[in-house]
């Protein structure tokens, strides 16, 4: 009996759909649907490429009384990851579904902004919460930072973003125990060498983004590699002059990844100004920071062009990249010149 019944299930749902079929409905229905779903997979895709709004972090008031030594760093780069993954359409980088997976300028403004945060947490790890170089690293730090350096790629077992979370708890605990009298192992020591520990690192960043955003029109170059220095030799020999130009599908690539790496930098100059206030009046450095950040901030000015155009530097149309490198050479410059201040006694 009930084999029977099964077996007449199976006949009508058959008959039904070859009805269906037959009729043309199930081709009337993938006509509607499938423009509506090309229509919404744009719309959100169009909405995840607008760049997240800059974190207002609290600790950013020198004149608060939650700031702290190192409150406003260690704040500034917990926002910063938590924009990361909760801006619109979250993390994208690993994504599989539409319209993540077409998309590749928002992920590499993801990539520009996450090289920033794992270079500040190695910072702090490394160099801000400890005394000397034979003290001993704080825990939760040591915890956080290789959790900024799992992989882009992965979607499950375990999701990128779920690493990264983690590393933000083990910030947020540390950022507790900084504020906690009885808890003196957390330290956070705003010393002008620290402080130039990581602007060696930002600089060497903004210098590589430069000479990448500057290749867009595609130059000659003199190899300097061994230049001011007689007794410097190399691996393999290289050829005194090349011609470099990059690929151009990866300009926007770079564009983007510059647009991130300046975004996070100035939250993060922005905190450090503040832990690091004492240190920078005493150099008479302050403007000098500040200079910097204004050179950053023109590098999120709005684009009222659909893509990054790349014209031949004195030609017609505009060459974004250019403009881009001309406020990231300009930055890294003052940088140059603040880490020289704060190297003065």
């Amino acid at each position: 009996m009930i084999k029977q019944k099964i077996a007449e299930l199976f006949s009508r749902t058959k008959e039904a759909m070859q009805d269906w079929v037959g009729n043309g409905v199930l081709w009337r229905v993938a006509a509607i649907v499938l423009p509506l779903y090309i229509l919404l997979v744009i719309v959100f895709g169009v909405y995840w490429s607008f760049t997240p709004d800059m974190p207002e972090t609290r600790y950013l008031q020198q004149n608060s009384s939650l700031a702290l030594v190192g409150t406003a760093t260690t704040s500034a780069l917990i926002d910063v990851s938590e924009s990361l993954l909760d801006k619109p359409g979250g993390f994208l980088s690993n994504d599989v579904t539409p319209p993540g997976i077409f998309m590749d300028d928002m992920p590499a403004w993801e990539y520009g902004v996450l090289i920033q945060v794992r270079d500040l947490s190695r910072a702090m790890r490394e160099s801000f919460s400890r005394s000397q170089s034979q003290s001993q690293e704080d825990s939760d730090l040591a915890k956080a930072e290789p959790r900024f350096n799992f992989s882009t790629n992965s979607w499950a077992v375990p999701a990128s973003e779920s690493e990264y979370r983690q590393g933000i708890k083990y910030l947020k605990a540390y950022r507790k125990r900084l504020s906690d009298a009885d808890d003196p192992q957390a330290q956070f020591y705003a010393r002008a060498d620290n402080l130039r520990y990581w602007l060696a690192g930002v600089e060497s960043r903004l210098g590589s983004l430069s000479q990448r955003l500057s290749a867009s029109v595609g130059r000659p170059r003199l190899n300097t590699d061994l230049a001011n220095d007689p007794n410097a030799r190399q691996s393999t020999p290289t050829v005194s002059e090349q011609r470099v130009k990059t690929p151009w599908l990866q300009i926007d690539n770079v564009f983007y990844e510059s647009r991130g790496t300046a975004w996070a930098l100035i939250c993060f100059l922005k905190a450090v100004e503040v832990d690091f206030a004492d240190v920078l009046a005493n150099k008479n450095a302050a403007v000098s920071l500040r200079q910097i950040i204004r050179e950053l901030e023109g590098t999120q000015q709005s684009m009222f062009s659909p893509m990054v155009l790349n014209g031949s530097g004195f030609g017609l149309l505009a060459n974004h990249s250019l403009v881009m490198a001309s406020y990231i050479t300009r930055a890294n410059a003052a940088i140059t010149d603040l880490r020289d201040l704060l190297s003065q006694g």
